[in-house]
């Protein structure tokens, strides 16, 4: 039932992408039933949960990294699944009639879900690995949500923003969570939450605290990495009530509450996450007094909030906790709710510009009661619900014990953020809906139609509520995500309105007078409107972003300039530097012990040295060179049948005979002598690193043939025949043995082909257009070509079916098809070859890589690990038992992948179109060229 929870958002999310021609109407009732049925599935477990139970289900996934895909519904789970869920369908709701016609719906409620499902995840993850999988994808999400409105350059600048800052602060989570996995000795959340004196006991725990912060800090926009969020107002204010409210930023807090068990308890957690929280709280109270925009405003507010939660889970008290969960509840409500209200004012008059807003009450009277009062609910005003956990949080400043500093400290900062809270709500009301105006604005206010008002309508009604009767509403919610947090520590609170006469409430009412007086003192003093305050983060960032873009293009510029050689000389360089230290190992574990080289070991070593060595001589001459080079493969093919490698000789003959082929259709395009170099420092230079790597390509090849040999190689012969049914033990290594590798490598090849073909397809000549012949052709009849095709089809599929037990394989097979056909693309062109042939080389690697897919496939199906072989004895008449092994299936795919991505390459250079011959230039006289 969890994996269904979870996956509800994300099937909707593809089939609301996949029915892009639905209405809006169809597209949004599609959105709006996976919350709904989420909803349903959750009130299903409401039970177990409100109980203490913690449902949960486990599957492996990858167990040898640790990672499991696990999912758990404690008390925390459950109250931000309830969030993400509830928040989301009024989310829904409200875009159906927020977006314009002209939007693109589909996309839009697809980005939404898969937000909302990432989301989900994250809180269902039992398994920090996956938690961290989730917490990544929800930065995807929501970079996709911010920049929705791609056209417009804020919103493209505000993705990249949130998506780099998140982005990093996952990585560093990541390393947080690896060091907890090492230090627990497992990833499953149930393990970790149990060793939290462990953890904080292990010399890691500054690291691992350091890293863990570093994610939820920038997740969650605490100072100084704040600076991202307003800038994310650029998406459409369905996104921003969301991102704001139930997800997104909270998914900081979140985390800071989830691995509360685990890193709070030591000094350098409380001091390090409260004084983080305290400036992230009066900074972004301070700063919302001074925005004139809305969502601007309402933004930087969401900031000081974060502030306060993430000041509460630092003081690290049980009831600290439990308030702070409160506030996260609070928060969720009010916040969305003023976004959606914000949104209807900008839907009505068209702008957000409190400077040119005012008076609104007259126009939209209902949604400016609703809005009037989810801001007092912000502010904390009594009867409402944010004053109840505003209160807890004046308590608990007051109550620190052992730290008198930091209680005065904390005290301060408290009544600080009051009075500034009250400031900025006052603000966004009297500017807003109060005074004189609207004022330049070209549309016929009205109330928005009564369907968008329903989501504000209910939170709002939630706010009441809660700030009324919370222990009939929302005491049974906080008491389950309390003990997620705390188990069987939760601490004895109330959730009473009245409290009496004591310290906490005259802070609050002094906050609210405070509030006032500090924005009738500031109107007085200043001209707000006139005040623009720049985030210093964000003008940090833009010039850190400009400077690594420049240092990246003269990076670039001088390692890749275009030239082929430079490109290959930082290569070798590199190989050099990276593999210098691994290799004088090798030849210093070297036994030094060899056999002697038979003479005709010694002659291939002497034709492949003097054929190295003409290729060097002669390569300016490039078929010569090219011939030569030929002759160096043959002689490394001979060296393999001398070693009794037949199935190594096979693949190095037609890899060579491939390779020339290429080269041969290359050759066209180029001039037949290449122009001399006269650098002679380049020279020495390059002859050097030559050296250098042909010295220690050598000696890796010494130490190779003479380590001891009783390796694997040893057992790998001995399974062979008995457990994969093949005599032929190299084979049987890539089909059986090591299928998943082998894969990968077709996988490799494959795109390599499509690559080349995407590369050069708008170069290529149409087939009604004649070719010029090749420069140089091979000494071969044309008709000697066709008769070769037959013969080849027939011994590549001996070869093939061979395979198994004697030299040969898909690989060798696929190979041996394509070398008829790529010498009759030298001999007789490209046109002829493709209007007789006609085949559809990509497709081949689609079909090949499909088949090998489903060979490894079927048998996770029957419960066998990913390319399981398996194995039957047939019993057939006159002939006998004939032996069958499903890895003859994964062959198959090799061999169309082989075939399929050697000739796209190939036909793809076979009908470039040649380059044009640069125009002689114009003999000019000599009075005009005076």
């Amino acid at each position: 039932m969890l994996e269904l929870l979870l996956a509800l958002p994300f099937v909707f999310a593809l089939w609301v992408m996949l029915h892009r021609s639905a209405s809006r109407r169809t597209t949004a009732w599609l959105a709006g039933a996976a919350p709904l049925l989420g909803l349903g599935l959750l009130a299903l477990f409401t039970p177990q949960v409100l109980r203490g139970e913690i449902p949960a289900s486990v599957h492996p996934w990858m167990p040898q990294l640790g990672l499991m895909f696990s999912l758990r519904l404690d008390g925390l789970a459950w109250m931000f699944a309830l969030m993400v869920l509830a928040i989301g369908v009024l989310v829904v709701m409200y875009a159906r009639y927020y977006l314009s016609e002209r939007e693109d719906a589909p996309k839009f409620f697809g980005y939404l879900l898969l937000f909302m499902g990432s989301m989900l995840g994250m809180v269902l993850a039992g398994n920090l690995l996956l938690l961290a999988i989730f917490w990544e994808l929800t930065s995807i999400s929501s970079f996709l949500l911010i920049g929705y409105w791609s056209q417009k350059k804020e919103a493209r600048e505000g993705a990249r923003m949130a998506l780099t800052i998140t982005g990093a602060g996952g990585l560093a989570l990541l390393g947080g969570v690896i060091l907890i996995g090492q230090v627990v000795g497992s990833y499953e959340l149930d393990a970790v939450l149990a060793a939290g004196d462990a953890i904080r006991a292990h010399a890691w725990y500054p690291a691992i605290l350091a890293l863990v912060l570093a994610g939820i800090f920038t997740k969650s926009a605490q100072f100084p990495f704040h600076f991202w969020l307003p800038h994310a107002m650029a998406a459409p204010t369905p996104v921003s009530a969301y991102l704001h409210s139930a997800t997104m930023v909270k998914a900081g807090v979140f985390l800071l509450a989830r691995l509360h068990p685990v890193l709070a308890g030591t000094d350098l957690f409380f001091y390090v996450v409260t004084a983080v929280g305290a400036a992230t709280l009066l900074v972004g109270a301070w700063n919302a007094i001074f925005q004139h925009d809305l969502k601007g405003l309402l933004a930087y507010s969401t900031i000081s909030h974060l502030g306060l939660i993430t000041m509460l889970f630092g003081l690290s008290t049980p009831l600290a906790v439990v308030a702070g969960l409160f506030h996260i509840l609070n928060h969720a409500t009010f916040k969305a709710s003023l976004f959606m209200a914000a949104g209807i004012i900008d839907h009505e008059t068209g702008t957000r510009d409190m400077r040119r807003l005012g008076n609104l009450r007259r126009y939209l009277p209902f949604t400016s009661a609703l809005a009037i009062i989810a801001t007092l609910a912000m502010a904390g005003i009594p009867l409402l619900n944010g004053f109840l956990s505003k209160e807890m949080f004046f308590a608990l400043a007051l109550e620190i014990e052992g730290h008198a500093g930091v209680r005065t400290a904390a005290s301060v900062v408290a009544f600080l953020a009051g009075v500034f809270g009250v400031a900025y709500s006052v603000r966004f009301v009297h500017d807003t809906f109060f005074g004189s105006g609207p004022r330049a604005v070209d549309r016929e206010i009205h109330e928005p139609p009564r369907f968008m008002k329903i989501p504000v309508e209910v939170l709002v009604v939630l706010c009441l509520a809660v700030g009324i009767v919370p222990a009939w509403t929302v005491a049974p919610v906080l008491h389950a995500a309390a003990t997620g947090v705390l188990g069987d520590a939760v601490p004895d609170y109330s959730l009473a309105i009245w409290h009496g006469l004591n310290l906490p409430l005259m802070m609050s009412l002094g906050g609210v007078i405070g509030g006032i007086l500090l924005y009738l003192g500031l109107r007085r003093l200043f001209n707000i409107h006139a005040i623009a305050r720049r985030a210093i983060g964000r003008h940090l960032f833009r010039v850190n972003t400009r400077a690594l873009l420049v240092n990246a293009r003269r990076f670039t510029f001088h390692v890749t300039d275009g030239s082929l050689q430079r490109s290959l000389w930082w290569v070798l360089v590199a190989v050099l530097a990276l593999a210098g230290a691994p290799t004088l190992a090798a030849l210093a574990t070297a036994s030094g012990t060899s056999q002697p080289m038979p003479p005709l070991g010694w002659a291939m070593w002497l034709v492949t040295m003097a054929a190295t060595v003409a290729t060097v001589v002669l390569h300016r001459k490039r078929l010569v060179a090219l011939v030569v080079i030929g002759a160096v493969g043959l002689a490394v093919s001979m060296m393999f049948v001398l070693m009794s490698a037949p199935d190594l000789a096979l693949t190095q003959l037609l890899v060579e005979i491939v390779t020339i082929a290429l080269m041969l259709l290359a050759l066209n395009y180029l001039p037949q002598e290449s122009a001399p170099t006269d650098r002679r420092m380049r020279r020495w230079r390059d002859g050097v690193i030559a050296g250098v790597v042909g010295l220690g390509i050598a000696g890796l090849a010494y130490a190779m043939m003479t380590r001891p040999l009783d390796t694997i190689a040893t057992e790998l012969l001995a399974r062979s025949l008995p457990e994969a049914y093949g005599s032929n033990v190299v084979n049987v290594i890539l089909v059986d043995f090591r299928g998943f590798d082998t894969f990968g490598e077709i996988t490799v090849f494959g795109i390599a082909g499509l690559v080349v073909h995407a590369l050069l397809r708008r170069a290529r000549i149409a087939a009604d257009e004649v070719i010029p012949g090749p420069a140089h052709t091979l000494p071969m009849p044309a008709n000697l070509s066709h008769l070769l095709f037959p013969l080849a089809l027939a011994v590549s599929i001996y070869l093939f079916l061979r395979g198994h037990n004697a030299p040969g394989g898909g690989f060798i097979a696929g190979l041996v098809l394509a070398v008829p056909l790529l010498l009759q693309y030298v001999l007789l062109g490209s046109n002829y070859v493709e209007a007789r042939l006609g085949f559809d080389y990509a497709r081949c690697i689609g079909l090949g890589l499909l088949i090998a897919a489903a060979t490894g496939l079927v048998p996770m199906l029957m419960g066998y690990p990913f390319l399981t072989s398996g194995h039957v004895g047939l019993q057939l008449p006159l002939i006998g038992e004939v032996p069958l092994s499903s890895a003859i299936g994964f062959d198959i795919g090799v061999y169309l992948v082989v075939f399929g991505g050697a000739m796209l390459i190939l036909s793809m250079m076979g009908t470039v179109k040649p380059p044009r011959s640069p125009a002689p230039a114009q003999q000019v006289p000599a009075q005009e060229a005076g």
